[in-house]
């Protein structure tokens, strides 16, 4: 897998996630699976490959057909707030690299929340409760805040709202991610062309282009 395609893979994470969001804010409803391969990403911390983060392409097969479809630009109105979320989550991870308590306060706090998913297992309410809790003490403060538009009755279910706050801290760390694979916001305009190309030719590995 080349750099491009790793970058690819960083943004299917983070795209995924944050449709996540933003289904999880309209409809009060989420993939299990999508919210699984999210929160287990937070715990991979020394992958093997960029891959490892989400087990496999399969598991990324709808982030990967959001960035297709926003880097061809095909209906993307249906996914502004997703695309809002995205950029906010990248801005956000921008301040936090040069955070260093702050970033030291994050591992130390999802270790022990990675040590609860040996008691309870990864989607226990208790566990995404405390991921949850991880990103408002966390990432919450900065001034910057992700803000999350969807039906208030929904939002207002304390074990949806945790759910959201746990995929956002799912986002950060696919944002970190693309940072670390040499991704900048500027890429979306300079590179766009590289970029589709390869995230077609993943798609291709999956049948789904």
């Amino acid at each position: 897998m080349n750099k491009t395609q790793q970058q690819i893979v960083a943004l299917a994470g983070l795209f995924q996630a944050m449709e996540a969001v933003n289904t999880l804010a309209q409809t009060g409803q989420t993939n299990q699976d999508t919210l699984e391969t999210a929160l287990k990403s937070l715990f991979i911390t020394n992958p093997e490959t960029t891959l490892s983060v989400y087990g496999n392409l399969f598991q990324l097969s709808k982030g990967l057909k959001q960035v297709h479809n926003l880097l061809e630009q095909v209906d993307n109105t249906k996914r502004l707030n997703s695309v809002r979320y995205a950029l906010a989550i990248i801005h956000l991870e921008s301040k936090l690299k040069k955070n260093t308590p702050m970033l030291n306060e994050l591992a130390k706090r999802l270790e022990r929340a990675e040590n609860q998913t040996q008691h309870f297992g990864l989607l226990h309410e208790n566990v995404i409760a405390s991921i949850a809790a991880i990103y408002t003490d966390t990432i919450s403060t900065f001034k910057l805040r992700v803000q999350v538009s969807g039906q208030e009755s929904h939002l207002t279910i304390e074990h949806n709202a945790a759910k959201v706050r746990a995929l956002l801290l799912s986002g950060i760390r696919a944002a970190m991610l693309w940072r670390q694979l040499g991704g900048h916001r500027w890429h979306f305009i300079f590179k766009r062309k590289a970029l589709t190309k390869e995230c077609s030719n993943l798609l291709k590995q999956l049948n789904l282009h």
